[in-house]
């Protein structure tokens, strides 16, 4: 399956939905984005809908089956489609964190705690702008 995200004027993801893979092929069975966006702009009576392929197995820059990876994240709704970085980009979560910008992941200014005991669990404090423990 292959899936398509549908963004509105301001390039924000509205939808996303999965189309089978044949859909794409063209006459050399060969996968073209283009063929997915034509058939749901039809599917869907839209034609000027805005679609961008989006790969479900993509996560920060890398494809997790190695295969090739494709607009850095897999598109959600409320994600934005950032033309320049050609990625998926989803909220920011806090106001100072920052965007790496070889994975298009937001990451807090402070790293994560590394901590022996595996049942401690972190939670992000924007007021103190740091990880607070949140059991233990």
């Amino acid at each position: 399956m292959a899936s398509f995200a549908k963004l509105n004027s301001g390039n924000i993801v509205i939808t996303v939905v999965s189309v089978v893979n044949e859909v794409l092929k063209d006459s050399n069975g060969i996968e073209q984005e283009q063929l997915g966006i034509n058939f749901l702009k039809t599917l869907y009576n839209e034609p000027n809908a805005i679609w961008k392929q989006t790969s479900y197995n993509t996560h920060g820059g890398i494809h997790i089956n190695d295969g090739t990876p494709f607009r850095k994240n897999h598109a959600g709704i409320g994600f934005t489609y950032d033309s320049q970085r050609d990625a998926f980009i989803a909220p920011k979560p806090y106001n100072s964190w920052i965007l790496n910008e070889s994975t298009c992941i937001w990451e807090a200014p402070v790293a994560y705690p590394v901590d022996n005991n595996v049942n401690n669990m972190y939670k992000w404090n924007e007021e103190i702008q740091n990880w607070e423990l949140i059991n233990g």
